[in-house]
């Protein structure tokens, strides 16, 4: 239980992790819809937010902040999220090269620590440069997208982010455990 407590923010991204995997496999394209949506909605309300206090704000203070322009941007970039949801996914081959681009910095973070536990002379660092190479062979292949499909590509970034979260909890696990030893 002690492990769980130290790395509870490793944990809880395992978990955010294999959810979204799961959720990918599942219904890809309404899920990416539905969180395009939810971002317009927090965008639209953050508009009205900064619309309101631009109002409500001394007009000297109000002039210099800009409040209505950016309140006003965020709402039409939120608006267009809320309408304009499937040209989002239609434009998921894009999205795709920044997700291939975030694995890839996230491997370059598990090199990061894969390092450091052979610094650290950890007996377990190859569980770590497992996690790591996994991860940045999974990027290769999501950048240079060899699918024949789209569905084919959303299946294999949702298997990669579960297996990419089973082999973090693994590491973390691990590394946890010869931490106490």
């Amino acid at each position: 239980m002690k492990t769980v407590k130290e790395n509870s923010l490793g944990f809880v991204v395992c978990l955010f992790e294999i959810v979204v995997g799961v959720l990918l496999l599942v219904s890809p394209i309404g899920f990416t819809s539905g969180i395009i949506i939810t971002a317009g909605i927090l965008l639209c309300l953050l508009g009205l937010k900064s619309v309101i206090k631009y109002f409500r704000t001394d007009i000297n203070e109000a002039i210099k902040s800009q409040l209505l322009f950016k309140g006003s941007i965020l709402l039409i970039i939120g608006l267009f999220c809320i309408i304009k949801s499937n040209w989002f996914v239609a434009t998921f081959p894009l999205l795709t090269v920044l997700y291939g681009i975030g694995i890839l910095l996230a491997a370059l973070i598990k090199l990061q620590n894969t390092v450091n536990l052979i610094r650290l002379k950890k007996k377990n660092w190859y569980v770590s440069a497992i996690g790591a190479a996994a991860s940045a062979v999974c990027a290769v292949i999501i950048l240079l997208n060899p699918f024949s499909s789209t569905a084919v590509l959303w299946i294999f970034t949702g298997i990669t982010l579960i297996a990419e979260a089973f082999v973090d909890i693994i590491s973390l696990l691990i590394n946890r455990k010869e931490g106490e030893a």
